[in-house]
Order: structure tokens, then sequence, then C-alpha cells
């Protein structure tokens, strides 16, 4: 369609910032313990001596920033071109 602009990547770009979260936050569950007293040390474990955990870390931390990032962008898009006021909507 003629309409679509650039403004509608951010719908497929929030579902591939979720798929992430949720394969990232499963790997790092793998690997930690919530006890008060060594949930330190796991988080270091992860850094330390998984292979990749560094990256597996760094992509979870630094795409919930992203995730919110592209929701906040969704909604301003939404607000801009008055989708609330469609019927369909709702």
């Amino acid at each position: 369609p003629s309409n679509i602009s650039a403004w509608w990547n951010f719908d497929s770009l929030l579902l591939l910032c979720l798929i992430m979260q949720i394969l990232t936050g499963l790997f790092l569950a793998m690997h930690y313990t919530s006890d008060i007293s060594t949930a330190f040390s796991s988080v270091a474990h992860i850094c330390r001596d998984v292979n990749y955990g560094w990256l597996i870390r760094n992509l979870h931390a630094n795409g919930a920033s992203f995730f919110f990032i592209c929701i906040y962008l969704h909604i301003g898009r939404g607000l801009y071109y008055g989708s609330y006021l469609y019927k369909e909507t709702w």
C-alpha cells in the first residue's frame, strides 16, 4: 500500500525484540541461581565461564531498553496518526 512508511517497521521490531528477550532470558535462567548468597556469583559465572554468557547478558540488558524505545515509538505513532479513533481498533 502507498500509505506504509518507515513508522510501520516498529511492529516487527517489537516482535523481534520480544522474541530475543524471551530466548536470552531462558538461556540466562538456565545458569542463574536466586539464592541470596550465590546470586552475584552466578552472574559472575555467567559472564566468565559460560560460552558467550557475557554476550547473552548484554543482549538481554540492552534488549530491554530497545524494547521500551520501540514500544514508545509504536504508541507515539498510534497517537500521531490517530489510530485510536477507528472503531476497528477497539
